[in-house]
């Protein structure tokens, strides 16, 4: 290990002690950060995915230039037989030289680390995710590197080393695109995908070091240096000797075995999930909803052969769930296989079922061909069944299958109310949220402005919503909605306390007739507007010559979570239109959604208009709450209290400070306002297993800067300042080894 570790020294060295490695890292550097910022500035999102997925692609080119001179440079000066005269091995020559050149790559990433730590600064960006991101970084690195050794072992020059490295490195990352698989045999694209680059290493930057890419990225990198090896040794043996044979042999064995392992490796078991809230992993929920099973739940799943290869990522993530379920329910979960091409009696029982083929393109004979095939599934219990056709997305896989099963094995359904009347909206003005609510609840609407109020009554109701009053309720429905919750039942509030003018650009306030309830709650309603200057939603201005004009709006913010609740779990972001101030007068209220620190309030009736809002002023700057949940249950150390009767106390309230946010253009912008509003009906239900599942969204939460200096530093700091380190570093280390080299000349000569 020493001899190899010298080896690997005399590498580094001769790095840092040459120009154009430098020259390399600070253009690796700079083409990967621009394109980076440019992508998540635009987004406003916080994320270092743009840069990891442009990765593979980077390494193709500057791992082979780095590595080029490794071997070739070492046989074309005449010093590799000079090292192998030495008491060291080829194998040790190898990978002394892998090493060397690995960190070397390794300390060209450390370059982006500084933009990692500034997106965590400004967001609550995962850095579970960047640590899988990093892991995966290293183990292509290795795998590149590996290859370019392999390359510069077959020749003394440098140039065709460099060619064919990365002739192999843009292989393996293209064998893996659905340019090239599309026109692939479906059973050979499903095996030529598992070999390349692109399938492994995006499955370890979304977070989860999952053994099977990380046994292709050692395994691989384990053959070229092999491969290496062998070139070095072969010259010094003779092609008529029986070592020659064995070395060929060998070389055909490993190479074998390396290609079968990972053709094979899709039944390798065993995951590292580093994502902070456990993304890929089953959640306490699922376990929850598994383990109280009381009869046997038969998941069928059709799937066909020859499927296209841009499923073979869905269908390993379908295989690994499936498996992880049926170990969650202890037998109670059956799951059965079926493939419609083994008979007619398979594919009409895949029919009854309601799953029908899809039709996908392969390229035949130079032109585009339509091939059909199964991939979906379906869930029995009893009488109930339900069906998805066609897995298209797995990221929210989990939830549908525990959602439904939840369903079917459901005793009885709980009921909500919409209370509508006074200007206050039913279930058909949130389509989205509608359908998604009835799935699970038995959903009604009620006109509490009626001659004679109906009675909410506990029996058949568990939760009233209430959505954005533009006349104040009467007094004996504001002593209806407060009966029903001092009874136990539970109440969402959207509130609006301003209505857009439909004739001028302007706003004018509006009384719903609960202020002075929730103020009881200890929360006040504030008829002012609240402002983000910091995080909000952009809107588009329409054409201006021959521009597409897109402009902040921060009358529209984009909310960020508060104290820990459980309907915010695992979400980034909230957005919301013209929204209302809440101001907290109890401790014992949770705030759930807030503004950054650069929130602000502009009052009522004010213009509405993005072009006429006025400059910012930073001595209005505060952090605004949006959102607040109270739990009168929940206190006491958390023993539920009861009325003096026995009967159950006060039933727990959800106030959001906007009704808009759950309009179709809110919700198909950002997911994340359904699935917080569907969180909050289950928590208000007393029913909170689905909630961790259901808040399993892989979106990046968005950057909040709290000044224009601070978002200039992150990028620019990072684009210019980190190259010029090394730019600074490479001057220093190189004149200063010109300045010893002449220090030492007169020794030497004397």
């Amino acid at each position: 290990m020493r001899r190899i570790w010298t080896v690997a020294k005399r590498e580094i060295a001769s790095f840092y002690d040459h120009p154009t490695a430098y020259i390399m890292v600070v253009a690796f550097l700079g083409l990967g950060l621009f394109l980076t910022f440019r992508t998540i500035y635009a987004a406003g999102i916080a994320t270092l995915r743009p840069f990891f997925d442009l990765l593979p692609w980077l390494f193709a080119i500057f791992i082979p230039a780095m590595t080029m001179r490794a071997l070739a440079e070492e046989r074309r000066s005449g010093t590799l037989e000079w090292l192998l005269a030495h008491p060291l091995r080829e194998v040790e020559v190898v990978l002394g030289k892998f090493i060397g050149n690995w960190i070397f790559v390794l300390a060209a990433l450390v370059g982006t680390i500084p933009t990692a730590f500034g997106l965590l600064k400004v967001s609550e960006a995962d850095g579970g995710i960047m640590i899988a991101q990093y892991i995966g970084a290293a183990l292509l690195a290795a795998q590149g590197v590996a290859i370019g050794l392999w390359a510069s072992s077959l020749t003394r020059n440098q140039i065709t080393a460099f060619i064919l490295a990365t002739s192999v490195s843009f292989m393996l990352v293209m064998i893996g695109t659905p340019v090239v698989l599309i026109g692939l045999p479906p059973l050979l694209a499903a095996d030529i995908s598992n070999l390349s680059v692109l399938g492994h290493f995006q499955n370890v930057a979304r977070g989860v070091v999952d053994l099977r890419d990380v046994l292709y990225f050692v395994s691989t990198a384990g053959l070229f240096l092999f491969l290496a090896v062998g070139v070095m040794s072969r010259e010094r043996l003779s092609a008529g000797r029986s070592a020659y044979r064995r070395l060929r042999t060998g070389t055909v064995a490993v190479i074998a075995v390396v290609v079968v392992l990972n053709l094979l490796g899709g039944n390798i078991r065993g995951r590292l999930d580093l994502t902070r809230e456990g993304l890929y992993t089953l959640s306490d929920g699922t376990r929850e909803i598994l383990g109280d099973l009381d009869d046997i739940v038969t998941l069928k799943l059709v799937i066909s052969d020859q499927l296209p290869a841009e499923l073979q990522p869905n269908l390993r993530d379908v295989a690994d769930l499936v498996a992880d379920l049926r170990r969650a329910a202890n037998g109670r979960l059956v799951v059965e296989n079926i493939n419609p091409n083994d008979s007619e009696d398979a594919a009409r029982d895949a029919r009854n079922l309601g799953i029908t083929q899809n039709e996908f393109n392969v390229i035949r004979d130079d032109e585009f061909e339509i091939r059909r095939g199964w991939f979906g599934l379906a869930l029995l219990y009893a009488d109930e069944r339900e069906v998805i056709p066609f897995i298209s997305r797995t990221d929210d896989l989990e939830f549908r299958l525990i959602a439904a099963i939840s369903k079917m094995t459901a005793e009885e359904r709980q009921g909500v109310a919409f209370l509508t009347g006074s200007g206050a909206q039913g279930p058909e003005t949130f389509p989205s949220f509608s359908r998604a609510l009835s799935e699970r609840y038995d959903v009604q609407t009620i006109d509490i402005t009626a001659d004679t109020m109906p009675s909410l009554s506990r029996d058949t109701l568990d939760i009233v919503v209430v959505a954005g009053p533009q006349r104040p309720l009467g007094a004996p429905a504001v002593e209806a909605i407060r009966s029903f919750i001092d009874a136990g039942g539970s109440a969402l509030f959207l509130i609006d306390k301003h209505q857009v003018s439909p004739d001028s650009p302007m706003m004018y306030p509006v009384f719903t007739g609960l202020e002075a309830y929730l103020q009881e709650k200890g929360v006040g309603t504030d008829a002012g507007v609240v402002l983000d200057h910091s995080s909000n939603s952009k809107i588009n201005m329409g054409q201006q010559g021959i521009f597409n004009v897109v402009r902040p709006y921060p009358l529209w913010p984009v909310a960020q979570r508060g104290d820990p609740h459980p309907t915010t779990r695992d979400l980034g972001s909230l957005s919301l239109g013209w929204a209302t101030v809440l101001t907290v007068t109890d401790s014992t209220v949770r705030k759930l959604w807030v503004t950054t620190e650069m929130g602000a309030i502009q009052g009522a009736g004010g213009i509405i208009m993005p072009d006429a809002l006025l400059a910012p002023d930073p001595d209005d700057f505060q952090t605004v709450t949006l959102a607040v949940a109270l739990d009168p249950t929940a206190v006491d150390g958390g023993e539920a209290s009861t009325g003096g009767d026995g009967s159950a106390g006060p039933g727990r309230l959800i106030i959001v400070g906007d009704v808009d946010y759950l309009q179709e253009q809110f919700v198909r912008s950002n997911p994340q306002n359904l699935v917080f509003t569907l969180n909050a009906i289950d928590w208000l239900a007393q029913d909170e297993a689905l909630i961790s599942i259901r808040s399993k969204l892989r979106t990046p939460p968005v950057m909040a800067f709290t000044s224009d200096f601070q978002r200039v530093a992150l990028k620019w700091g990072n684009l210019v300042g980190v190259p010029l380190l090394f730019v600074l570093l490479g001057v220093v280390r190189v004149t200063g080894q010109r300045r010893r080299t002449v220090a030492r000349w007169p020794e030497v000569a004397s």
